[in-house]
């Protein structure tokens, strides 16, 4: 039985599928959820810390600082307004749900958070394009984790789209 679930999600097509995965088995077995969004120094997404200085490494020009720091700010609030959105749809299917954001390196900030939290089980998504890079995050998790790790493959997995069904379902009792 699983009483704590650790959702990883990263406001990619799979982190929607991960979250509906979640969402069936908080259902049908009580658990509790922390949905976690992980703001990774090596996704694309990320700021690269160069645009904050200079050409020159004296004088540091401040308006390159600021800028770093409005677009950091920004893409902390949408990691942050992420997890708000999918917190709500769990809260209105009457899970128990909270929410995290961290920085850090996927893989290992996800094992961290899911043995600090005593998780009963680690829900991450694993993209087509993981497939061809051994040191994926899904990968890492699967390896290292403190607990059982379900991996919900990309979109290309020949798998019948039976959560949504049963979301549907719960739904309508």
């Amino acid at each position: 039985m699983f009483y704590r679930i650790l959702v990883a999600v990263n406001n990619s097509p799979i982190s929607e599928k991960v979250f509906e995965e979640a969402l069936f088995l908080a259902k049908s077995t009580g658990a509790h959820l922390i949905l976690l969004n992980v703001l990774s120094p090596f996704d694309v997404s990320y700021l690269n810390s160069t645009k904050a200085c200079s050409d020159n490494l004296y004088p540091v020009n401040m308006h390159n600082i600021d800028y770093y720091i409005r677009a950091w700010e920004s893409l902390t609030e949408k990691g942050l307004n992420y997890l708000y959105q999918l917190c709500q749809k769990a809260t209105e299917l009457g899970i128990s749900v909270e929410i995290a954001q961290n920085l850090g390196d996927p893989g290992k900030t996800i094992c961290e958070i899911a043995y600090s939290w005593d998780a009963d089980l680690i829900l991450v998504g694993r993209s087509d394009l993981c497939k061809f890079n051994l040191g994926s995050t899904s990968n890492y998790v699967l390896c290292n984790a403190s607990c059982s790790v379900l991996i919900v493959q990309g979109e290309s997995a020949k798998l019948k789209p039976t959560s949504q069904f049963a979301i549907n379902q719960l739904l309508s009792t």
